[in-house]
């Protein structure tokens, strides 16, 4: 049986839900970040008590398919943006289209419906909160970080952070220089 959590998202939560899953006596397959297969099938008893156990850690199961493809592109754009080395230089809408095995326009749909913004505008997001940790916590240059995230331009880069911050990324960069002083 395949089960899609949602706010899983260290390896933290990932042990908080073997754990429950272990209380119930229920055999995990695998626990990935969103998903879990598990062996057998669970009651309704047993996805309720999962689903209260879960919550009480800030997890929560979900059921709804249209809910689980929006946590599903959530994830992989997060997991592409933030949690590789390097943003492949790929066209977003069929990475997410090839990934989860759905039409973009469907997929961006339902995105845009349950988050109230556009997949693009939640890619963007997501890029400048990565530039703001990069600028925070490297010496990386901004030409780097444009390179790294896949920026056509420095003054791309640039323009769309200032767009979203209010700050220019140096600004921001000596920004942060100064709390950590």
């Amino acid at each position: 049986m395949r089960l899609y959590i949602k706010y899983m998202i260290s390896s933290r939560c990932k042990l908080v839900v073997r754990n429950e899953l272990e209380k119930l006596g229920i055999q995990c397959v695998t626990v990935d970040l969103g998903i879990v297969e598990t062996l057998t099938e669970l009651s309704d008893e047993e996805l309720e008590i999962l689903r209260t156990n879960l919550s009480k850690s800030g997890l929560e199961l979900l059921e709804d398919k249209k809910r689980v493809l929006v946590v599903q592109m959530k994830d992989a754009i997060i997991d592409l943006i933030c949690n590789s080395d390097e943003v492949p230089n790929v066209n977003y809408s069929d990475y997410l289209s090839e990934k989860l095995g759905q039409d973009y326009t469907y997929l961006s749909g339902i995105f845009s419906e349950a988050k109230g913004v556009t997949v693009q505008q939640f890619i963007i997001l997501k890029k400048i909160e990565r530039v703001k940790e990069l600028l925070a916590m490297s010496d990386m240059s901004l030409a780097e970080i444009a390179f790294k995230l896949n920026y056509s331009s420095v003054a791309h880069l640039s323009n769309q952070f200032k767009k979203n911050t209010g700050l220019s990324p140096s600004n921001y960069r000596e920004m942060m220089a100064d709390k950590v002083e």
